[in-house]
């Protein structure tokens, strides 16, 4: 009876330390699954992360690039501009000539006029 008893109970605690090393295996399995899933996880938001850096890191060279040529186009249009005012200040200059040499010109015809009309005078008196 006492050896029936011994086999029982070490039959039960056989059964026991295979329970529980199954257990053991499958909170090994369970845990190596969840930290499995959270690198996973982890790994896609990093991935995304770095997509979107190497996204970044282009768009910004892009527009250095766009932001150059605009400095340059915006140069040439200030060039432009500038070179534009000055024809209009040699026109205006210009102008200013033409009206000087007309009023000169003027002045000199009236004096003229006013000589020969001064001629005619004195001889058909």
């Amino acid at each position: 009876m006492l050896s029936r008893l011994l086999r029982e109970h070490q039959a039960k605690q056989s059964e026991r330390k295979e329970l529980q090393e199954r257990r053991r295996r499958e909170a090994i399995a369970a845990a190596t699954c969840v930290t499995e899933a959270l690198v996973d996880h982890l790994n896609v938001g990093v991935a995304q992360a770095y997509v979107n850096q190497r996204k970044l890191d282009h768009e910004v060279k892009t527009l250095q690039i766009q932001a150059a040529q605009f400095a340059k186009q915006t140069g040439q249009w200030i060039s432009m501009v500038e070179n534009f005012n000055q024809a209009l200040k040699e026109i205006g200059d210009v102008e200013n000539w033409a009206r000087s040499i007309e009023m000169d010109m003027r002045t000199i015809a009236t004096a003229l006029e006013y000589v020969y009309k001064g001629q005619l005078q004195p001889s058909t008196t």
